[in-house]
């Protein structure tokens, strides 16, 4: 199972912020500070971010290092791209979810459509110029308009990524292209995670 079911506010005292975690903010979300770390210690830490942000197991994130390690351009950046293309990963850019689990749970529940089909899988990789609904079944898109309204109701407001347009009356998001680096929601050293799996891959 690809879900964390544990505290999530201790992974965010550890590790700082992880928005796609969790919606809410611990009082003091600076993690704690040790004397010295490790190299391991801190390339562990990257690794850990990238997993809980994104709820994957262990199995899928190497699986993914291993897909990034055999694409053109850096291994870092393929990766973040990768991830961050995720359908549930979309979904939860796109307001439509206020967490990337509701995000998985809505994709489990067939709640979307993507280019008018439904899809079930929360790692379906979108591509450039998708489209992505909700049914036009009437909890679906009851359940959809209380994470927008959440979402433009949020403070701060989160600022919509370059490579995504929604359109929140007809609830729906376009993909516009693959997503650039910079526009990652979390604050994160790729490169010492491709070093953590280095081994591995």
């Amino acid at each position: 199972m690809s879900r964390y079911r544990g505290p999530r506010f201790k992974k965010i005292c550890r590790l700082g912020a992880l928005p796609g975690l969790t919606s809410k903010e611990p009082r003091d979300p600076t993690p704690p500070r040790f004397k010295k770390k490790s190299q391991y210690h801190t390339r562990l830490e990257e690794k850990q971010k990238l997993r809980f942000h994104y709820g994957l197991t262990e199995r899928q994130l190497l699986k993914y290092v291993r897909i990034a390690g055999k694409a053109k351009g850096p291994t870092g950046e393929v990766l973040l791209q990768l991830l961050e293309m995720r359908l549930d990963n979309i979904l939860f850019r796109l307001g439509m979810a206020s967490t990337i689990p509701q995000a998985r749970q809505l994709v489990n529940h067939r709640h979307i459509l993507v280019n008018g089909r439904i899809v079930d899988i929360p790692s379906y990789r979108c591509k450039p110029r998708d489209i992505i609904t909700a049914r036009e079944k009437e909890k679906s898109r009851t359940l959809i308009q209380n994470y927008l309204q959440n979402s433009l109701n949020s403070s701060p407001r989160r600022k919509l990524a370059n490579h995504l347009t929604t359109q929140p009356l007809q609830y729906k998001g376009l993909v516009n292209q693959i997503i650039d680096s910079k526009w990652v929601g979390l604050k994160i050293n790729e490169l010492l995670v491709v070093e953590y799996y280095s081994r591995q891959i």
